[in-house]
């Protein structure tokens, strides 16, 4: 078991996982101070600068210019949408039914990435920017610690304990550039969702500022005419739009425009962190929240009332595990093979009506679909048999009654023995009078 903080006063080579924005760009040079180090950078394109790609190359520039002997840009898009972003739709990931994973299950592919990156460079260390109040100090370090735990893991946010404003006088002492919207609030963002911390975010009291919002239109404002969207799943993956197939990240992005366009996917939590603390969060999520809807509606479809009310189950234990971190968990495993299983015939087209802010589903249709008008329908030419509900009502309710029954029975043999408590006490009275 690792001592708690770093073990060593210099490292040689440290290699940290880099943003571009204020926290990490603090820490190069804390680092480079600190211990003594020749830092190395690596940055995961895993969809996080929709307005504008060219930002990795400001980030590389930046980091080079702060100093760091080699930085790396990793695409890891492609990855990130068929290893992480489907298996969540495919679970329903929706933490507390609300939050759909959005930075969580990005967390592990960045960490096994910076693995690879460290183990090739002979890197001793590897450094995050992470709070200790959060989650995602958990989901990087458990992760990195269960594929590579000779490696060291820094976390300079909870050795300097610096608060924003001291880091924002540290950068300008630096020279360091900030990006204006850093100066407010903390950002998180990938393909499949954006996340906005502190500032007036930290008063739950308060309604988030719009500026706290960057992907999505403002619901009111947005178009005042419906679009209609049909979205086409093979085995519980998301794999067309509108009669059209589409390679994975086009797709994500393609919704991702849609749902912003129509004011679809804002957030406002009250999250439960892993480490007991309650959390109020931001999210920008339209692509998540319209293709989670989307496929949970399809699987009821095609399910049981028995499949979906376990799947429920399933999905939610899924869901904290991810959120807490423990993708590498044994557990987490199981869950999926099991997901997999039920997602085999989740295959067929939802039709999704999107207007001001809403993404409801209107209608479905699969080859698998087990509703039967035949036996469904109110019409004569219904091939159901009510005359069954006569055998099968009482054998139905039979334990329920009987239930009921006894609950009674004993109400009034306690209501009995009160009642003769209460005709002793009396007695008892007029006696000693």
């Amino acid at each position: 078991m690792n001592q708690l903080g770093p073990k060593k006063d210099v490292y040689d080579k440290i290699l940290l996982m880099y943003s571009g924005g204020l926290d990490t760009s603090c820490m190069i040079k804390w680092l480079q101070e600190k211990y003594k180090s020749k830092i190395y950078t690596f940055t995961a394109d895993i969809g996080q600068e929709f307005a504008d790609p060219s930002r990795f190359e400001e980030i590389e520039e930046k980091a080079y210019d702060l100093g760091v002997i080699k930085h790396y840009t990793v695409d890891l898009k492609e990855e990130f949408v068929k290893e992480y972003i489907f298996p969540t739709i495919k679970a329903n990931g929706l933490y507390q039914g609300v939050y759909p994973l959005s930075t969580a299950v990005g967390r592990p592919l960045i960490a096994i990435e910076a693995i690879k990156i460290a183990k090739r460079e002979k890197i001793e260390a590897i450094a995050h920017g992470c709070t200790g109040k959060g989650n995602d100090q958990i989901r990087f370090n458990v992760t990195i610690r269960a594929y590579a735990p000779n490696i060291e893991i820094l976390q300079p946010l909870i050795e300097w304990n610096m608060g924003r404003d001291e880091e924002i006088k540290y950068a300008s002492f630096y020279g360091i550039p900030i990006k204006k919207q850093n100066q407010k609030y903390s950002i998180d963002e990938n393909l499949f969702g954006r996340s906005a911390e502190c500032d007036t975010l930290e008063h739950p009291e308060i309604e988030p500022p719009e500026d706290s919002y960057d992907w999505t239109s403002t619901p009111e404002y947005s178009p005042d005419t419906v679009e209609y969207i049909q979205i086409h799943f093979e085995k519980g993956v998301p794999v067309g739009l509108n009669n059209e197939k589409i390679n994975s990240v086009d797709l994500i992005r393609k919704l991702h425009n849609i749902g912003c366009k129509h004011g679809i996917g804002r957030i406002n939590h009250m999250e439960d962190r892993a480490i007991g603390l309650k959390s109020r969060e931001v999210y920008e999520v339209p692509a998540a929240l319209i293709l989670i809807k989307a496929h949970k509606d399809l699987e009821k479809y095609v399910c049981t009332k028995h499949e979906n009310s376990f799947k429920a189950m399933v999905d939610q234990r899924w869901t904290e595990l991810v959120y807490e971190g423990l993708w590498v968990d044994p557990l987490k495993d199981a869950l999926d093979a099991f997901i997999n299983i039920m997602n085999e015939k989740v295959t067929g087209k939802v039709k999704m009506k999107l207007y001001k802010g809403s993404a409801n589903v209107v209608s479905r249709e699969s080859p698998y679909g087990l509703y039967d008008i035949n036996l469904a329908t109110y019409d004569t030419s219904s091939t159901f048999n009510q005359k069954f509900s006569y055998g099968f009502i009482p054998l139905w309710g039979l334990q329920s009654q009987i239930g009921f029954q006894v609950k009674n029975t004993i109400k009034k043999l306690e209501g009995e023995k009160l009642n003769k408590k209460i005709e002793i006490i009396e007695y008892e009275k007029i006696r000693n009078q």
